[in-house]
């Protein structure tokens, strides 16, 4: 019966410390999000950086182990495990939203962000199961049974922990929540393990019983302090989904932004829907106005729903146009309703879809005359909407001589993503042309940028005398000449994005800086 006992304590505790691990694990890339984006560097910086301190904690714990075989040090291990979870929060804002590191390359500004965040608590949770064994072993002298079953509940805490933290603890506490929530039952379960094992001396006056009061009482005590202290440093969102963290800020009176995670995605005038700010919708506005003539009544479909800015520009101008929003996140359509001006009686149709799964699915319904590319994960296009593939399955989906423009951010001189992303339009539209928000191309640097693809061929002198005839509006945008593109990305050596070969986050990396 205490074999079996004790086998089973071990196993429990083994699933519990597992299950944080991994908790902490998926929520660190929400935590730095607002930050560092979610990039392919942020992932591989959290994963590399989760399973460096795995491997070290489990060396640690297992040197520990041998020398100090003790429910004390085991308890001790998730009290201190616990206030560095707590303390995972104060230390992301100093060391994430500060510039500390940002001298560096992107890869070890992001590595070493990440490890002076979460290295420690992933080294102290797991020295738990070289103790758990060790302490099982001690009690019944098996070997190949014990470990195998600690490592099985161990494992299987993981996966729970994995399943619930994606499908459902973000959704129903938040990623702020859910760290206060983990750094208590690790500190409850650090208080209840040194009642579980039978331990007789606990309540014996001496100084190792004195200095785990003492850590106790400590712990107690700090998360008190934090607790207390969390409005000087905890940021306040909006909102925060299964996909962004959502931040609705005040930019004057009626002039809203909307960001998800670090990237401003819409300025809203929620009072009117014609006040376009952002320079790359103005410049959307520009291409639409030049084909108005031809079509008055655009059928449009906007990937990407962000402040819903241009649906409700163009709902407001063209009242005969058809608007269909693809918005993968349905907190971002909701926020837009109650915050951001949308209508609840909206002509504007959204649809709650991966872009690339709605396009998929559709499989009839109207072609459409325009097609609005304005999804970004992080500071790019996601990678499955920037492919040939991708840009074949648009083209599907739209009339004859329709057009597709897409809003792309990089740097004109020494960025490889636009271009990139330019070649492979060309390789299913007859005709690709760029714009800018400003007027001469020899100065633009970093800047937001407009492609348009189409199979129509557009003369640009003629696009800009049309656009400059209406004295209702500002000419903001401004075509590369032909000659002049072809030339740019000829020199700049762009690469064919496609399913099976698709860098964004490589092409992008100077961005992320």
């Amino acid at each position: 019966m205490r074999v079996a006992s004790t086998l089973w304590k071990a196993n429990g505790i083994a699933f519990a410390s597992s299950f944080c691990v991994m908790v902490i694990e998926l929520i660190a890339a929400r935590i730095m999000a607002p930050y560092i984006g979610v990039s392919l560097y942020t992932w591989t910086s959290i994963i590399g950086v989760i399973l460096a301190g795995i491997a070290l904690g489990n060396y640690l714990g297992g040197k520990v182990a041998d020398r100090y075989p003790s429910p004390t040090i085991l308890s001790s291990i998730f009290l201190v495990g616990g206030t560095l979870t707590l303390l995972i929060l104060p230390a992301t804002r100093l060391v994430a939203s500060g510039n500390l590191f940002g001298g560096l390359p992107i890869i070890w500004d992001f590595v070493l962000k990440t490890s002076a965040i979460f290295f420690l608590p992933a080294i102290i949770l797991s020295m738990v199961s070289p103790m758990v064994i060790k302490l099982a072993l001690a009690d019944i002298g098996r070997t190949g049974g014990v470990v195998g079953t600690i490592y099985a509940f161990s494992t299987t805490g993981s996966i729970l922990g994995t399943f619930m933290t994606g499908f459902f603890f973000i959704t129903w506490f938040g990623t702020r929540a859910i760290v206060w929530m983990i750094a208590a039952i690790l500190i409850i379960i650090g208080v209840g393990v040194w009642f579980l094992w039978k331990m007789p001396e606990r309540w014996r006056l001496s100084l190792k019983n004195f200095i785990f009061w003492g850590i106790i009482v400590y712990v107690f005590l700090v998360f008190g302090v934090v607790f207390q202290t969390r409005a000087s440093w905890q940021p306040n969102f909006t909102r925060e989904s299964n996909y962004y963290t959502i931040q609705v800020a005040d930019r004057g009176v009626v002039i809203k932004t909307v960001r998800l995670d670090d990237l401003i995605h819409s300025y809203v005038n929620v009072e009117d829907p014609t006040d376009l700010i952002y320079d790359y919708t103005i410049v959307f506005s520009e291409i639409v106005r030049y084909f108005a003539p031809q079509n008055p009544a655009p059928r449009v479909l906007h990937l990407g729903g962000g402040g819903y800015a241009f649906p409700r520009y163009l709902e407001a101008l063209y009242p005969d146009s058809v608007n269909e929003v693809v918005e993968i996140d349905p907190v971002v359509t909701q926020i837009a309703y109650e915050e951001l001006g949308l209508a609840r009686d909206t002509s504007v149709i959204s649809h709650n879809l991966d872009a690339r799964l709605f396009l998929m699915q559709r499989k009839n319904g109207e072609k459409f005359d325009l097609v609005v590319g304005d999804v970004f994960n992080d500071k790019a296009t996601p990678f499955h909407l920037a492919t040939l593939e991708f840009n074949r399955m648009v083209k599907s989906n739209m009339k004859e001589n329709g057009v597709y423009m897409v809003n792309i951010i990089d740097d004109y001189g020494r960025g490889r993503y636009m271009p990139s992303f330019a070649y492979t339009l060309k390789q299913v539209f007859k005709y690709v042309y760029l714009f800018t928000t400003g007027e001469d191309w020899e100065q633009v640097t970093f800047d937001t940028f407009v492609l348009l693809a189409t199979d129509r061929q557009i003369d640009l002198a003629e696009y800009q005398m049309t656009v400059r005839q209406s004295e209702a509006f500002r000419p903001f945008g401004s075509p590369h000449d032909e000659a002049g593109f072809e030339e740019y990305l000829v020199a700049r050596k762009p690469i064919l994005l496609t399913d099976d070969h698709v860098p964004t986050d490589i092409l992008i990396a100077q961005l992320l800086k």
